[in-house]
C-alpha cells in the first residue's frame, strides 16, 4: 500500500464547494433503501474482506486464531490469487467488478497523464466547479464540484438492489463517491480527509531541533517557546471562495499546568484536559468560508505526546465530519450520520492507520499501535451494529486494520501483529454467530505479505541499463518528477509502484518509440535487461518477472495503462522515489523505513486467503470469482464481461 499523500492537488479545492451544495442535493436526491425482496426471505451472505490478511501467517497461528481455525475445519479454506499488480486498488477493484485491470482500468496506486507523465491518484479526483462568478477578491461557484471515479465496469451490488436483493456495503475500497442507489454503502479506502489527501497528520513542537514543514503524509509545525499558553491553528480545507485560496483553520487553545504534565484545551465552545501521553476523543471544528454564512465542519483527535519540558502534540487528519459530510461519503446521504448516531464519530479517510505518522517519528510504535487499535475499535462497533439488524441479502464488510499494521510489523514484531489478527479473529466469531442454513459467511482478503528490506529505484535501473537518459550525467539525486531527464533519448521510464512505461512516439510529449515492431523490440530488450539486473549489494536477482499488459490481461487496457508491470521478487519493492518518477543515484538501497512490509512484488508471492462456511468447488479461486458467487446465490444474472467463476 502508498504511503498516505494526495497526487492531484484538486480534492482539497473542491471540498467546501462540494460542501456549498450539499444540504441541497441531501434534499433533492431521492433515497432509496431497497425495492421489494425478490429471494428466498431470509437468505443472506456475510463477507469480510479483511485486507492483507496472510495464508501463510495463518499456517502458523492456527492455535491463536480459533474462529478462524473452526472456520476453515468446518467449512473451507484456500489461498485466493490476486491481482496483477497485487496492490489494493487494483485487487478490490477486480472484487467490485468482476473484471481484471484491462476491464476495471486501475493499475496502481498512482496513475500518470499519457501525455504529461503527471501523477495522479488512480481511484477518483474531485474537479471544480465549471462555472464561477468572481466579485473582488471572492470566487463564487454557480456549479457543484464533481467527484470523479477512474473505476470503469459496473459495480455488483447495483445488480443485486435492482434484482430486490438488499446489500449493505461498508467500506469498500476503490468505492468512492459510493456508488449504487438502493444500497447502504460507506466508502473506503480512497476516501480523502479535509485537505483532500489521503491523510495529512500535524505535528506541534517547540523542540528548536525539529525541522518544521511538510512531510511525507503530513505536516511537522513548530511552535515558538511558551510557558502557559498559546494557540494552535488547526488548518483545514483551502477556502476557494477566495481568489487567493488561503487555507481554513480552527484555533485550539493550549493552556499548560505550571507544574504538572497536564494541559487544558480550549476549541469554540469545548474544553478538555489531557495528561501527558493521553488521547483526546474526537473532536468537531467549524472552517469558515463565507463569515458566519457558510463555513465546513470537520472532525480530528489529538494526541499529548509530551507536556514538559518540551511540547508535542499529534493531531490526527482532519476527516470528513460523517454528521455534515462536505463530499459524498455514503449511499444514502443519511447513512453516515445514522452510523455516527449509533457508534459515535468515527475516522471516515480511507486509510485511517497513520502510518505515516509513525514513518516521520510523530508517533512512536507504541504510540502507532494504540492509534491503530483504536480505529479497529471503531471498526468493530461498526460490525456490530450492522450484523445485529441483518436480516436477508448482502452484508460486506472491509477491515483495513491487518494490512496497515502489517506495513509497519511484518517479519519484526510478530506478537504485535498476532494481537491484530486476533482483534479481527474476534471480530470473524461474531459474524459466525449468525451462520445457519440460510447464511452463508466468506472471509477473503486482496493479498498476502512479504518482507520489504531493500528498495530498487527503478528508474536508476533504466539509467543504468540504456532505457532512460539524463541531460547530465551528474544529474542524478532526484527525487521525484524526472526533472533532468532527456525525453530525446529516453525509451522507458517508471512510475507508480509496479508501472513501467514506454516513452512512445505520438503518446508522450518528447516520445521517441514507434508503435508496432520498435515498441516490440523495446519490451523485449527490456525484459532481457530487467530480468538479468541483480542486487550490486549482494549479488540477488531483484526482478521476478515483467508482465505485458496486452498479454496478461482479457480486456483492452486503457490509455493509463503501464506497458509493463513490474514484478518484484522478495524481499525487494520500487522504492519511494520511484513512484514520483525519482532517478536517485544508487540502484538498489536498504529500506531503512518503518514500512517493513509489503506486497507490491510478483502476485504469486502473496496471495490473498480465502475461508468460507460452505466448501469451495474451485482449487484455483481468484479476486473475480468473489462477485460472480454472490450474484450467483442470489440468481441474478452474471454479466458476460465478468471473468469470474462460482466459488460454490
Amino acid at each position: 500500500m502508498l504511503d498516505q499523500e494526495d497526487f492531484s492537488g484538486r480534492k482539497g479545492r473542491a471540498v467546501e464547494r462540494c460542501a456549498a451544495v450539499a444540504v441541497l442535493c441531501a434534499l433533492l436526491l431521492p433515497i432509496h433503501c431497497g425495492g421489494p425482496v425478490t429471494n428466498d426471505a431470509g437468505k443472506r451472505v456475510i463477507v469480510l474482506g479483511i485486507d492483507g490478511m496472510d495464508p501463510k501467517f495463518l499456517e502458523r497461528h492456527w492455535d491463536q486464531l480459533p474462529n478462524l481455525d473452526r472456520l476453515r475445519r468446518e467449512g473451507d479454506f484456500k489461498p485466493l490469487a490476486t491481482t496483477i499488480p497485487p496492490q489494493s486498488p487494483v485487487a478490490w477493484s477486480s472484487v467490485i467488478t468482476g473484471l481484471d485491470p484491462g476491464g476495471h482500468g486501475i493499475h496502481d496506486f498512482i496513475h500518470r497523464d499519457p501525455y504529461t507523465r503527471r501523477p495522479f491518484m488512480s481511484m477518483a479526483e474531485t474537479a471544480e466547479a465549471d462555472r464561477t462568478l468572481e466579485i473582488g477578491d471572492w470566487v463564487i461557484p454557480l456549479s457543484a464540484g464533481e467527484v470523479v471515479q477512474h473505476r470503469r465496469g459496473e459495480p455488483f451490488w447495483p445488480l443485486l438492489t435492482e434484482a430486490g436483493v438488499p446489500a449493505s456495503i461498508l467500506r469498500m475500497p476503490a468505492n468512492f463517491p459510493p456508488m449504487g442507489e438502493g444500497t447502504r454503502s460507506l466508502s473506503g479506502m480512497g476516501t480523502p480527509d479535509m485537505h483532500g489527501t489521503q491523510g495529512t497528520f500535524t505535528f506541534f513542537t517547540d523542540d528548536p531541533g525539529r525541522e518544521a514543514g511538510p512531510v511525507s503524509g503530513g505536516r511537522i509545525v513548530r511552535v515558538p517557546a511558551f510557558r502557559h499558553h498559546t494557540e494552535l491553528e488547526i488548518e483545514g480545507p483551502v477556502n476557494s471562495f477566495r481568489k487567493e485560496q488561503p487555507a481554513t483553520s480552527a484555533v485550539l487553545t493550549v493552556n499548560r499546568d505550571p507544574e504538572e504534565p497536564v494541559v487544558r484545551f480550549d476549541l469554540e465552545d469545548r474544553s478538555f484536559i489531557l495528561e501527558e501521553g493521553e488521547w483526546s476523543g474526537w473532536l468537531r471544528a467549524r472552517f469558515p468560508l463565507i463569515g458566519p454564512l457558510q463555513s465546513v465542519s470537520g472532525i480530528f483527535r489529538v494526541f499529548l505526546r509530551q507536556a514538559r519540558p518540551r511540547f508535542e502534540l499529534y493531531v490526527t487528519p482532519v476527516n470528513i465530519d460523517p454528521t455534515s459530510p462536505a463530499l459524498p461519503i455514503s449511499m444514502p446521504p443519511s447513512y453516515s450520520a445514522e452510523l455516527a448516531d449509533a457508534i459515535g464519530l468515527f475516522y471516515t479517510q480511507g486509510m485511517a492507520e497513520d502510518t505515516s505518522a509513525l514513518r516521520k517519528g510523530a508517533l512512536s510504535l507504541d504510540e502507532f499501535l494504540q492509534q491503530s487499535h483504536s480505529v479497529l475499535d471503531e471498526t468493530r462497533r461498526m460490525l456490530r451494529y450492522e450484523l445485529a439488524r441483518f436480516e436477508s441479502g448482502l452484508l460486506f464488510f472491509y477491515i483495513s486494520s491487518v494490512d496497515q499494521n502489517a506495513h509497519m510489523l511484518w517479519g519484526r514484531y510478530d506478537d504485535e501483529l498476532l494481537a491484530i489478527y486476533r482483534e479481527t479473529d474476534k471480530m470473524v466469531g461474531e459474524a459466525m454467530a449468525l451462520i445457519d442454513d440460510e447464511t452463508t459467511l466468506i472471509v477473503m482478503s486482496d493479498h498476502g505479505f512479504e518482507r520489504f528490506d531493500r528498495a530498487v529505484h527503478l528508474n536508476t535501473v533504466l539509467l543504468r541499463t540504456g532505457f532512460l537518459a539524463l541531460d547530465d550525467p551528474r544529474n542524478t539525486g532526484d527525487d521525484e518528477l524526472f526533472q533532468h531527464v532527456d525525453w530525446s533519448r529516453t525509451r522507458a521510464y517508471s512510475m507508480g509502484i509496479n508501472s513501467l512505461y514506454i516513452n512512445r512516439l505520438g503518446r508522450e510529449e518528447g516520445g521517441i518509440v514507434a508503435e508496432g515492431e520498435e515498441t516490440e523490440q523495446t519490451i523485449a530488450a527490456l525484459r532481457e535487461a530487467l530480468l538479468a539486473f541483480r542486487d550490486p549489494g549482494n549479488g540477488a536477482r531483484v526482478i521476478e518477472e515483467l508482465y505485458v499488459s496486452e498479454e496478461v490481461f482479457e480486456a483492452l487496457p486503457t490509455e493509463f495503462a503501464p506497458d509493463i508491470i513490474v514484478g518484484y521478487r522478495p524481499p525487494y519493492r520500487s522504492s519511494w522515489q520511484t513512484p514520483l518518477g525519482g532517478v536517485p543515484e544508487k540502484t538498489v538501497v536498504d529500506n531503512d523505513e518503518a514500512w517493513i512490509g509489503d506486497h507490491c512484488i510478483a502476485p504469486q508471492y502473496v496471495p490473498g486467503v480465502l475461508l468460507s462456511s460452505r466448501a469451495i468447488a474451485l482449487e484455483d479461486p481468484g479476486l473475480p470469482d468473489v462477485p460472480v458467487t454472490l450474484l450467483k446465490e442470489f440468481g441474478v444474472a452474471v454479466p458476460k464481461d465478468m471473468i469470474g467463476r462460482p466459488l460454490f
